[in-house]
């Protein structure tokens, strides 16, 4: 049985962005094929709850060889772009020292409930349940027009950033 959702998915609202795709690149560093937020539509700092979405479109680099004729998103991804969200969040709280940003640390009680094909609004909501200097820890959930896909928890850690590697 899935867990209580976080948000009733119905009374989300998709059309008001708050932050769009610039305005996470400012604060979260992947980039190109890695990145998996579109939007943010929702920041409630106070209760440490944040929701954003993840258009998935046609181009997208694992859609030739992700299940050929039938793509779909993968699981890793869904927690890729939830990890994405929770970092963003961790950001504006201003958790982690200057400098650094946030890294996966685990993922815990993941579960798939449903597909996420090319064409669909991946809806995400992630919100805070310990949030330390050292260790994040954030449930997570995913859906996609109203019904839960995916759920489970992502644990950050503050990693430093250096500079580019050899070659890079």
């Amino acid at each position: 049985m899935p867990p209580a959702p976080l948000v009733e998915p119905a009374s989300i609202d998709d059309t008001k962005v708050v932050v769009d795709l610039d305005g996470i690149r400012r604060v979260n560093p992947q980039r190109y094929e890695m990145e998996q937020l579109t939007a943010i539509i929702h920041i409630d700092l106070e209760n440490k709850l944040v929701i954003g979405y993840k258009d998935v479109t046609a181009g997208e680099f694992w859609v030739r060889g992700h299940m050929p004729d039938y793509p779909l998103f993968p699981g890793v991804l869904m927690c890729e772009a939830a990890a994405q969200l929770a970092s963003y969040l961790t950001m504006q709280l201003g958790i982690f020292e200057t400098g650094s940003f946030i890294g996966y640390g685990g993922i815990e009680d993941v579960r798939f409930r449903g597909q996420v094909k090319v064409g669909d609004r991946l809806i995400l909501v992630a919100k805070g349940v310990r949030l330390h200097r050292r260790q994040t820890i954030f449930e997570t959930q995913g859906f996609v027009a109203g019904n839960m896909v995916f759920h489970g928890k992502i644990i950050g850690v503050p990693l430093v950033a250096r500079g580019p590697t050899e070659g890079g």
